[in-house]
């Protein structure tokens, strides 16, 4: 069995790097027009999919060339997702390659180092917006199912890619890979593990954050700054309601057993990270100001239940507003005379669940064995970043495993780069999950 899968790692070989650099260059040459950020930016990723097309048709059989069957799907006009399918000799045995995006996160030029719209080379950098999120991944995939169409390997399990439209922004709904799922078009990926290809630094990604955004605007009294006790602070009413609120928040959802497991580089966090208020003048105290924020949420707890705690604690300090901290001796939330009390009104914006992957899955330790063999070693790991879309993957029944060859230090980052070194290795370990789950019943 050995000898045959390293026999199969021969015969389909390495990345052919000046294939990749030619097509990374066209895709590179798309991202300006792939910018995801509706409504002014709504990306075509039909002008990512002409390329990898492009590459693919002669080795298909559309054109008789070769195996591969490509469909190409669209539910937005110029917004097409691409299914490519290599088939395999045992029917139901399969796996899979999916989530390689082709639209990008926005680049203003004037503040990067070169154009982020065209590739350029720096010794092992391959530089531009995309290279490492996730066109980088998306040519090499390419090369992949490029290369099993051209050397056309006897293979037991189907091969599939799934590349896919609208990751980066989902504010247009029914665009990439939700409708593929409604549609039950990705339904035979179950039957084998899927590997998720959008995430960073040649390891597994095991698990991921859920996301809830959440705004709280404090009602207070305006008065001036002379006459404080006439006054509700809001901005003090804020200070005093946010902090506690997330004393309750991390009693309540304090760091979990299982994040240590799967290598959480953080627990569950709750904070604030904007502020807002109405203009006036310094003299003034302020009557309202509204702070926004998110709960970034390990696996192991319930998007619901935070969000129920959270109204649970605002309700609480609202009936109870004498009782917040204060700050200072005419500092108050509540004003008899006048009938006025502080408020806080909670809201929240859509939330995300996060995903700890199967750590049981024979998908997993092919990919961690295959990742030792080419990286040299392999350390699963978590961060609370968010891929929504894999955990509603992973609740369709999909097991689904993630891992990515770009730079997590350039992510969505000014001058966003990956290394081809890098995506070798990437080109490497896919060769070795396919040969490796050959041997397995």
């Amino acid at each position: 069995m050995a000898s045959y899968s390293k026999a199969l790692v021969e015969f389909i070989g390495s990345l052919d790097k000046d294939s990749y650099v030619s097509l990374l260059s066209k895709l590179i040459g798309e991202s300006k027009f792939v910018q995801n950020n509706p409504p002014e930016l709504i990306p075509q990723e039909d002008l990512i999919v002409k390329h990898v097309l492009e590459s693919l048709r002669p080795y298909s059989t559309e054109t008789g060339g070769g195996p591969l069957v490509i469909n190409h799907v669209a539910y937005h006009s110029g917004r097409g997702n691409l299914i490519v399918e290599y088939p395999g000799s045992v029917p139901g045995k399969i796996l899979s390659f999916v989530g390689m995006h082709m639209d990008v996160v926005t680049a203003n030029p004037d503040d990067w180092e070169f154009d982020p719209f065209s590739l350029s080379i720096d010794g092992d950098k391959l530089r531009g917006r995309g290279t490492t999120d996730c066109l980088g991944h998306v040519a090499l995939v390419t090369e992949l199912m490029k290369r099993l169409g051209q050397t056309k390997p006897s293979l037991k399990s189907t091969v599939v890619a799934v590349f896919i439209a609208s990751e980066e922004n989902s504010s247009i709904p029914g665009v990439g890979v939700d409708m593929l799922v409604k549609d039950k078009l990705l339904d035979k990926l179950k039957s084998g593990p899927l590997y998720w290809i959008d995430t960073a630094d040649k390891q597994p990604c095991v698990g991921t954050g859920g996301m809830i955004p959440w705004k709280i605007h404090f009602t207070g009294k305006l008065f001036h700054s002379g006459l404080a006790h006439k006054a509700i602070n809001a901005m003090e009413l804020a200070m005093e309601g946010l902090k506690e609120i997330q004393a309750r928040f991390y009693r309540d959802f304090p760091p979990h057993p299982q994040e240590k497991v799967y290598g959480f580089a953080t627990p569950s966090t709750m904070k604030p990270t904007q502020w807002s208020y109405p203009a006036g003048g310094i003299n003034q105290i302020p009557g309202e100001c509204t702070v926004s924020g998110d709960v970034r949420l390990t696996p192991f707890y319930e998007v619901k239940e935070v969000i129920t705690k959270l109204q649970e604690y605002v309700d609480d300090i609202n009936g109870n507003i004498e009782k917040l901290e204060t700050r200072g001796p005419v500092s108050k939330y509540v004003l008899p005379d006048e009938n006025l009390r502080g408020r806080l009104t909670l809201s929240f914006d859509e939330a995300s669940a996060g995903v700890a992957c199967n750590l049981d899955s024979p998908g997993f330790h092919v990919l961690c064995k295959a990742t030792e063999e080419v990286v040299g070693h392999v350390k699963p790991y978590s961060i609370t970043g968010t891929l929504p879309l894999i955990r509603d993957l992973k609740d369709e029944g999909f097991d689904v495993q993630t891992s990515g060859y770009g730079l997590m230090a350039t992510y969505h980052a000014k001058n966003e780069y990956c290394l081809l070194t890098d995506m070798c290795q990437g080109f490497d370990v896919f060769v070795r999950i396919i040969s490796q789950l050959e041997e397995q019943d």
